[in-house]
């Protein structure tokens, strides 16, 4: 398998967040895309730089002014007496609140949805660059389309991660959404349908948002209860799509603790909606997240094995495939659990 990788991910070294009222270290550290190229070098999967694409199609995707925020953000903030070494809003525009602020504390409270999404002096560089990695799969995926010998797939080592991103804010590590991006890429490059099947341990609450009304991309989730779980606000089962979009949103919430026997029956649910689809590509939101032992806040307990199962089920699906690293956070089993889906997926094919 491809994989697409960029060094420059390593310019956005996030120091902290707001965990339960407290400044804790912030876990989406540049260590997390070390661990995942060597589990992926180690497996012997090919490692190629991405190239560079033209960021309209970001701005199809993104309301251009959050663009034009994350690219000037740490301009204007460096610009503030006493700046802190990272943007982090003490203020965000609660429900009565209408204004439009163009000041840059005013600013980073509209475009970053929370407190978990730090910019700093190279997060730009590092978010274009993502970018570009997510781009470069799905471009090889499309540009194989034609091939009569085999459905073509690709793996974005993407980071920082994306799907927590909405069309005009930043979120949970999150500052341009990849995934979706790069759904819309393959639309514009001839697919008819595409689905995103999200497998990380948190709702791609952006990814929904974002197409939640439309019908030519299908978005399914199985992520922990957002009930008490981030991101709190989305990842209902009720969340079903709006408009032309009605039907084309699928939620599985699934509660604390649960183990691959569960996880894997509702995989295989989620698998059959899509299947009944008939998506011309797939794009799987690769979270690893879900893990028993997953580095920052463990909620389900997906095992090694567990990966290995879903990365056989999502090959035997045969489509076309972009995966796109979401979360997953320093343990001792991240690259084992990236290697058990990427190998057993490709095995599967």
């Amino acid at each position: 398998m491809h994989v697409y990788f960029s060094a420059d991910h390593a310019a956005h070294a996030p120091k902290s967040m707001l965990i339960r009222g407290r400044l804790a270290p912030c876990p989406e550290t540049p260590q997390r895309a070390d661990i995942l190229l060597e589990a992926a070098t180690r497996s012997g999967h090919e490692v190629l730089s991405p190239k560079a694409f033209d960021f309209d199609i970001v701005r199809r995707v993104h309301d251009p002014r959050h663009v034009d925020f994350m690219e000037q953000a740490w301009t204007m903030w460096a610009a503030l007496p006493e700046h802190g070494d990272e943007i982090l809003p003490n203020v965000h525009p609660g429900r009565n609140m209408q204004g439009s602020p163009s000041g840059i504390i005013g600013l980073a409270g509209h475009h970053q949805a929370d407190t978990a999404c730090p910019i700093g002096e190279g997060t730009w560089e590092a978010a274009k660059s993502s970018m570009h990695t997510a781009l470069s799969a799905a471009d090889e995926v499309m540009n194989g389309m034609d091939s009569a010998e085999h459905s073509p797939f690709a793996y974005a080592l993407a980071r920082p991660p994306g799907h927590h991103a909405y069309a005009d804010q930043a979120g949970g590590f999150c500052y341009l959404n990849n995934t979706a991006v790069a759904a819309q890429y393959c639309r514009e490059r001839g697919a008819a349908k595409i689905a995103i099947l999200d497998v990380d341990v948190h709702h791609g609450n952006g990814t929904q948002g974002i197409f939640y009304h439309r019908s030519d991309i299908l978005t399914v989730s199985l992520h922990g209860d957002p009930s008490n779980f981030y991101p709190f606000y989305a990842g209902y089962a009720g969340e079903t799509g709006a408009d032309d979009g009605q039907g084309f949103n699928l939620n599985h919430p699934l509660p604390y603790a649960t183990a691959d026997a569960q996880y894997l029956s509702t995989l295989e649910g989620a698998l059959e909606a899509i299947g009944q689809y008939r998506p011309d590509v797939l794009i799987i939101a690769l979270g690893l997240d879900a893990s028993e032992h997953d580095g920052h806040q463990p909620f389900l307990q997906v095992t090694t094995a567990g990966f290995k199962r879903i990365g056989t089920v999502i090959g035997q699906v045969g489509l076309p495939t972009v995966l796109i690293q979401e979360g997953g956070y320093v343990s001792h089993c991240l690259g084992d659990n990236l290697s058990a889906v990427l190998d057993s997926f490709e095995a599967a094919r």
